[in-house]
């Protein structure tokens, strides 16, 4: 059993070139600009989330080792990152998704080296993307579940996918001598085939995520989402419930993530 650990590492490529150990600082800035430290500490305090942390990890490396690459440096699966975001944070999350990319770039694509390039192209730019889009649609729409599901997750879930092999497909012409003919043709030409794919398994999960445990959302609460709605209704009607439960709520707008 031992052999067939040890044969596991053979044919990993230990080498690192400039440009990778470039992007390894850059990660290294990143991770302190955005640093999670309220976050950390309430994940320090907090056995739940540590079991909800420990879950999605185990969820989302499952997830990327479903990898129908066409070329070692072309991989493609499934991100969860919106998911992911959505349940931890997006500093957090960035944080957290670090340990499935080293194992990714360790165990499937066989380059260590490959793990600051994949980490910040591939999974913290597109993530912060993500958060952007989110952030937009939480204050410039409307305070509706519906908004949060179908914009916040399935549309951003289907975003983060395109952020992802844009993000990826520039580091690999920028720095590996590929044409951006060839990863036009061979590589973003199957993001709509992966998008909504994407997409879809990100609002499903929401949707699920919002129905039984919503607690385990980062910034979701009934309070924007659902008692609004019903002040507003019972206001409608007339009904003295609806008044006296706006008296007794916060309707103040919030932060996303």
């Amino acid at each position: 059993m031992l052999q067939n650990w040890f044969a596991q590492f053979e044919p990993i490529q230990w080498d690192f070139s400039p440009m990778q150990l470039m992007s390894l600082g850059l990660l290294g800035l990143w991770l302190y600009a955005i640093w999670p430290t309220r976050e950390l500490r309430q994940l320090l305090n907090h056995q739940g989330l540590q079991w909800r942390l420990f879950i999605v990890l185990l969820l989302i490396n499952s997830l990327w080792m479903v990898n129908a690459s066409i070329h070692p440096s072309l991989h493609l699966h499934f991100l969860g990152l919106v998911t992911c975001m959505l349940m931890l944070g997006w500093r957090l999350a960035t944080l957290a998704l670090l340990l499935p990319s080293a194992f990714f770039s360790v165990f499937v694509l066989k380059q260590p080296a490959e793990f600051a390039p994949l980490s910040l192209f591939a999974m913290a730019i597109p993530m912060f993307l993500c958060f952007l889009c989110y952030s937009r649609s939480y204050h410039a729409l409307p305070k509706h579940i519906f908004v949060f599901i179908f914009v916040g997750a399935f549309i951003n879930g289907g975003l983060s996918t395109v952020f992802h092999q844009l993000s990826w497909a520039t580091w690999l012409w920028y720095t590996a001598g590929y044409s951006w003919d060839g990863l036009v043709d061979n590589y973003l030409i199957l993001i709509p085939l992966l998008a909504f794919p994407e997409a879809l398994l990100n609002g499903m999960a929401v949707t699920l995520l919002v129905v039984y445990r919503p607690q385990w959302l980062f910034d979701y609460s009934d309070r924007n989402y659902l008692w609004f709605k019903s002040i507003g209704a019972n206001r409608r009607l007339g009904g003295a419930r609806g008044l006296s439960t706006e008296m007794n709520i916060d309707l103040g707008k919030g932060s996303p993530l």
